[in-house]
């Protein structure tokens, strides 16, 4: 494979993505920094295909991005394909308004092959290349510069030795027919309201005892203004007010600006200064929320009770023995919400009662909840056995 010196200018970084525009797939990473914005800053993007990677600055002078981000978004002909990509997409939406497709992702692939339910990079480099990543530069600043030959080859790393892991790991998805188990993990990752930073919805992330909907109102006003201060200066959320600081102000609002210096997690000054006045008027124009945002129960699971939370369990222990049989993480076959509904007496709506989960999982759980399964010890292992009535 032919290794790229780091680009900086518009024209090699044009004509690389006019030739891996040409690929079957690309394989992506970036190197980023965050801890001090509210905006993850993009230090360095690494690409590569079969025959050549490259390193790419996005913080060089002058460099015209476009065509990488067209090669993301807007070319459905090349897959692109991460290892736990999240935070990658999500630099690519902020780019972009749209999310890479069509999309790979192989801590996802993993779980189908039965490697865990997140395996790491470098396990998943050693348990199919049999090569030990140097971790070395992971601590690096990417945002300073010159970044050295090592780091750079570091980085790049991360995506030749995943063009060398993806045919493999397609092969043997092939090989076991479980590539059509992923498509749904694919898209719901690849959606693009992930990444979205709506500060109308900001109060989704924070937690509350309550479901008073005075309460609930003046946490979204709350978290409302907290995004927007943070989007604006660029500054992590919590280096604005942390979430129990917000939660605790929602359930015991101060009746004047005064009183923010008596709440714990602010400074005193806030009880004068600007921010704490906008605060203060986010508070004065909270409302109510209107009965159709109040957010659904956690316990989605109506009327559970005792023996409900008692077949929650007996169906995790089934999820166990059937992922432990297929050999396949348990996440992807099911996750707790979903058992937890089913043991309460949902049938609509459950991901594992459709398609290729329902053939896997969903059939035997729907079973054991209708009496028609049972557990069994044969020669020392916990199995599923039929049950020939039901009464």
């Amino acid at each position: 494979m032919h290794i790229h010196p780091l680009i900086t200018d518009s024209a090699t970084l044009a004509n690389l993505c006019t030739r891996l525009a040409e690929a079957d797939f690309v394989c992506v990473d970036t190197e980023f920094m965050r801890e001090n914005t509210f905006w993850p800053e993009l230090c360095l993007i690494q690409i590569a295909d079969e025959n050549e990677a490259a390193a790419i600055d996005p913080m060089a002078p002058g460099l015209d991005m476009q065509p990488l981000l067209d090669l993301m978004v807007n070319n459905p002909d090349v897959l692109k394909v991460f290892h736990a990509g999240g935070q990658d997409l999500e630099i690519v939406y902020n780019l972009t308004g749209k999310t890479p497709y069509p999309l790979f992702d192989t801590q996802v692939a993993a779980m189908a092959l039965g490697q865990g339910e997140q395996i790491g990079y470098s396990n998943l480099v050693d348990a199919y290349l049999g090569i030990s990543v140097d971790k070395g530069a992971r601590f690096t600043d990417w945002s300073r510069r010159p970044l050295d030959a090592r780091q750079i080859e570091y980085a790049i790393g991360d995506v030749t030795h995943l063009a060398k892991i993806f045919p493999k790991m397609l092969a043997r998805l092939r090989k076991t027919g479980r590539g059509a188990w992923l498509d749904q993990e694919m898209e719901r990752i690849g959606d693009p309201a992930n990444y979205a930073n709506d500060p109308e919805e900001a109060w989704r992330r924070i937690r509350v005892p309550s479901r008073k909907a005075d309460i609930l109102g003046r946490l979204k006003a709350l978290a409302r203004w907290r995004e927007l201060e943070a989007q604006g200066k660029n500054l992590p959320r919590g280096r604005i007010v942390k979430d129990e600081t917000i939660a605790d102000i929602a359930g015991h609002p101060p009746r004047k600006q005064a009183d923010l210096a008596k709440v714990r997690g602010l400074s005193p000054t806030w009880a004068t200064n600007d921010i704490g006045g906008r605060m203060m008027v986010a508070l004065e124009h909270a409302e109510p929320m209107p009965a159709e945002e109040m957010p659904a129960r956690d316990d989605r699971k109506p009327g559970l009770g005792k023996d409900g939370a008692l077949v929650a369990d007996l169906l995790k222990l089934l999820l166990k023995i059937r992922s432990r049989d297929i050999d396949v993480a348990a996440r992807l076959l099911a996750r707790g919400d979903d058992l937890d509904a089913l043991a309460a007496g949902q049938r609509e709506g459950l991901s594992i009662l459709e398609g290729w989960r329902f053939e896997q999982f969903g059939r035997d759980a729907l079973d054991l909840v209708e009496g028609r399964l049972a557990f069994a010890v044969v020669g020392g292992k916990l199995k599923m056995t039929r049950a020939e009535t039901v009464e």
